[in-house]
């Protein structure tokens, strides 16, 4: 057995959180502010946001052998098939040399039908990574973006620096749970975070499943955190949860860039419209989750909108695109620094018809890299408006 080395988790240690609770057991990343969660009283935002998407354990060592000991908190579905364990990401120098997960934990068990929610506690686990180089290197765990993951010990059989953090660009990120990482097979292909690793930018990321509403919080969360690029990817969530109309729609918008601009008055920042996707291009939502096949471990969306209701302010996905666009180019007439992308260049008719939608509202994780290249081509190309100097 090594002779372990144990090294104290900290902020030093972590990136892509933006703040850093002390519980019982260690340490829980979040990726909103305690004054943020302290406004928030939606169960699933809390739940998206505690979930460490994009968060990293980023240190040099000369380490042959890491384990990191969490206690993850996994989700399960009542009349549904088990969930596969989350995974965490090693990489190495920049690049991928291994995957783990950490068994057992606590679980919440979640009635979609009755909107209720149990929570069964459980034992912390351990993840471990061996036969590494004894080269001095630097070294990043990334944690499963799909499950709530305190942090216990980090434990080495060498010492643990900070890794220097150099000078790439920190690109800001928010968005819906396609940008969370919905269905992505790792942390690391989270299309985010896959096109922040080929576009070799450090990465914070804001997707919150079901928790893109234009919250003021989450404006100010942005505002508040230094960055050098932002991109705000606007509109799925509001359509499925039906949230507002057209005419609260554009307000929103307009303050949520206002008070981000407070913060980056000259930021290069990127407004993407949603990718396509076909239930609510012309239908407004509410938008529920049909059951029928869950026994299979099959989930599909369904909309209960109607597309007439639009032309009396209801929100599709067409008319936020509209929207979108004529804002961004209104505002960019004072705000050269303000650039609008149609999610369609992401993932669009074509991708449709050889990568539908599995649920018919997230993609798969084949999807995911795609949407990560094409962004990386479209917005940190030479000709993208996140293109270096």
């Amino acid at each position: 057995m090594p002779d372990w080395i144990t090294t104290a988790i900290t902020a030093e240690l972590l990136r892509g959180a933006l703040d850093v609770e002390h519980t019982e057991h260690g340490v829980l990343p979040h990726r909103l502010p305690a004054r943020a969660r302290a406004q928030n009283t939606d169960s699933q935002l809390a739940m998206a946001e505690s979930q460490p998407s994009g968060v990293r354990l980023v240190f040099r060592t000369r380490a042959t052998a890491v384990e990191l000991e969490t206690l993850p908190t996994k989700r399960a579905y009542v009349g549904a098939p088990p969930r596969p364990d989350g995974l965490y990401d090693l990489v190495v120098d920049g690049r991928p040399a291994g995957q783990g997960s950490v068994f057992g934990g606590s679980v919440i068990t979640i009635d979609m039908a009755a909107g209720t929610s149990e929570v069964r506690p459980g034992p912390p686990g351990t993840v471990r990574f061996d036969g590494l180089s004894g080269e001095a290197k630097d070294v990043e765990i990334w944690l499963p973006h799909n499950e709530t993951t305190e942090l216990i010990a980090l434990r080495t059989d060498a010492p643990v620096e900070p890794a220097a953090s150099g000078d790439r660009r920190v690109w800001l990120h928010h968005g819906s749970s396609i940008s969370h990482g919905s269905d992505a097979a790792s942390p690391t292909t989270i299309w985010p975070a896959f096109a922040a690793t080929l576009s070799g930018v450090e990465l914070i990321n804001l997707g919150l499943a079901g928790g893109a509403l234009l919250d003021p919080f989450t404006a100010r969360a942005m505002r508040d955190t230094p960055a050098d690029l932002i991109s705000l990817k606007i509109g799925i969530n509001l359509v499925n949860h039906d949230l507002m109309r057209l005419r609260a729609f554009g307000p929103a918008v307009h303050g949520f860039l206002d008070t981000v601009r407070e913060g980056h008055p000259d930021v290069p920042l990127l407004v993407v419209s949603p990718i396509l996707c076909p239930i609510h291009e012309d239908t407004p939502g509410p938008c529920f989750p049909d059951f029928s096949e869950i026994g299979e471990g099959r989930l599909r969306f369904r909309t209960l909108g109607d597309p007439a209701e639009s032309t009396s302010g209801k929100l599709t996905l067409q008319v936020i695109r509209e929207e979108l666009s004529r804002i961004v180019r209104q505002r960019s007439a004072e705000d050269p620094n303000l650039h609008y992308l149609d999610g369609r260049e992401l993932y669009g008719e074509g991708d449709a018809e050889e990568l539908p939608l599995p649920d018919d509202l997230h993609p798969d994780a084949a999807t995911h890299r795609r949407m990560g290249q094409r962004f990386a081509g479209l917005a940190f190309g030479a000709d993208g408006v996140f293109a270096s100097d």
